[in-house]
């Protein structure tokens, strides 16, 4: 059994299960958005190069945005390990202390969950943006095909990417949601506070 003079409340030797759980919010919950954002965008990508396979690679960037996002969370696990301080060998006291421990934790929270919800987001724009891009290029073909001039939208002088850009524009705005969480668990990462044996 550990001596009282090495034990401390501040610094409690359950502490680092907190700095533990927080790396493990963030690659866990990272990665699920990552995984739904990539299933959602794909799913809707193969659905939409049944009829349009030219615009198959023109359409792939979702799939990378919500693959950077498992990133996000790999980058913050690897900063929280760094963090971990191990009890003293022989003494057993712990100098990672409960403030570390909650502010890991929340910095892998925050990371995680908002990774997650940018997840959701880029999935489902994804799905609904590339079968719109889709069925809007079928569209004009057929139209050409007809006689018609112009495209799909009935607007002669459109270059027919506006609906395009939109989607993408949408898909960069729900992917900057998991870049706030990782700013925000890279700032919280930075909070310190040890415990010195002796003191």
């Amino acid at each position: 059994m550990a001596d009282e003079e090495n034990f401390s409340y501040v610094c409690a030797p359950w502490a680092p299960i907190l700095g533990f759980m927080g790396c493990a919010s963030a690659i866990v919950f990272a990665n699920l958005g990552g995984a739904y954002g990539t299933a959602m965008a794909g799913k809707g990508i193969m659905a939409m190069g049944v009829r349009s396979p030219e615009l198959l690679m023109k359409n792939i960037i979702p799939v990378v945005m919500a693959g950077v996002l498992g990133i996000y969370g790999l980058i913050v696990c690897v900063i929280l390990n760094g963090k971990m301080v191990k009890p003293e060998s022989g003494t057993g006291f712990a100098g990672y202390s409960q403030y570390n421990g909650f502010a890991h934790l929340a910095a892998g929270l925050c990371c995680g969950l908002s990774s997650l919800a940018s997840g959701l987001s880029i999935g489902i724009a994804a799905d609904s943006g590339t079968r719109a891009v889709g069925a809007q290029s079928a569209m004009a073909a057929s139209w050409k095909k007809m006689g018609f001039t112009g495209d799909a939208g009935g607007q002669p002088t459109s270059s027919g990417d506006a609906l395009f850009v939109g989607t993408v524009l949408i898909q960069v705005f729900a992917g900057n949601l998991g870049l706030y969480g990782l700013i925000s668990a890279l700032i919280l990462s930075q909070m310190d506070y040890a415990c010195e044996s002796g003191n």
